[in-house]
This record gives structure tokens, sequence and C-alpha cells, in this order.
């Protein structure tokens, strides 16, 4: 998995996070999984093709994500993950795809991507790849949230 790959995404995390309230944002650890991302709660996949093909695991727990839709939605409370809630983290992920998916074309890399898709479950498991995928743990405002990377090697 090269580097240049995965870098816009990091960058689109410091970038559109703070325009939509959050602050405090902190890469954590890295790791590297095989094939199967395991849910921890919700999954909210996206898939790429181009130069840049495979999958994009975002993995964090419903608490984490009902208190993402809240802020996105002007700090309205969110009690149930409802269809609201999905809809407002499944945008926020395709901000995140998208800005990196313009950085990466602006560096002559194209990549194109699907609409995401939501998985829920505590025991769900995704595959995302054929083989090992890297994982990085980003701390939002006291939230974590996996971000998991499956690209294909040409």
């Amino acid at each position: 998995m090269d580097v240049k790959h995965i870098d816009p995404f990091l960058e689109a995390l410091h970038n559109v996070l703070p325009m939509l309230g959050f602050q405090q944002i902190t890469r954590g650890k890295l790791s590297v999984g095989e094939r199967f991302v395991s849910g921890k709660g919700v999954i909210v996949l996206i898939g790429t093709t181009g130069d840049v093909a495979g999958n994009i695991a975002y993995n964090l727990t419903e608490e984490v994500s009902k208190k993402i839709a809240s802020t996105m939605m002007g700090g309205m409370p969110v009690d149930t993950f409802d269809a609201l809630a999905q809809s407002a983290v499944s945008e926020l992920v395709n901000m995140l795809t998208a800005n990196a998916a313009m950085t990466l074309e602006s560096r002559q890399i194209k990549m194109d991507i699907s609409p995401p898709t939501i998985i829920l479950g505590q025991n769900s498991t995704v595959t995302i790849c054929n083989s090992r995928f890297l994982t990085v743990e980003y701390v939002v405002d006291g939230m974590k949230i996996d971000v998991n990377f499956g690209f294909n090697q040409k």
C-alpha cells in the first residue's frame, strides 16, 4: 500500500472535520489487519475505483455515531441511531472521501468513489480486501474512529 494514496484521506480528516464543528483531531496508532474488519457497532463502507481501487471502512461505535450526527445537526440531541442520524454519518464519510479523491486528482491519481453503505452490529465483519489492510486510529473530540484502508496493489 502506497502512503501517497493514504495521506489525502488523513488530510481530509484534518480539513473537513473542523468545518463541521469538531475541534480536536488526533491521529492514534497504526495497525495492520488481515482481510476482515470487525465492527464496533457501525461500519461505513465506501468503495474506490481507478488508480486507487479497493475499500475504506470507517469503524466506530453507535454512541460515537450518535455524537457525530448530533454535532453535524447543530447540536440537536440524537438518542437513537435512526435513518436521519445514519444519513448524517454517511454524508460525513462521503465528504471525507470525496475531499481525499479531489486531492488525489490534483496529484494526477484518479479515484472514483461509491455511495457509502452502513453496516450495523457489534459482531459484524466486513471483508475489505483479499490480503492485508491498514488501520489508522483517530480520536476526534474524545471519540475513537478507525479508518481501515484495503487498497488493491496494481
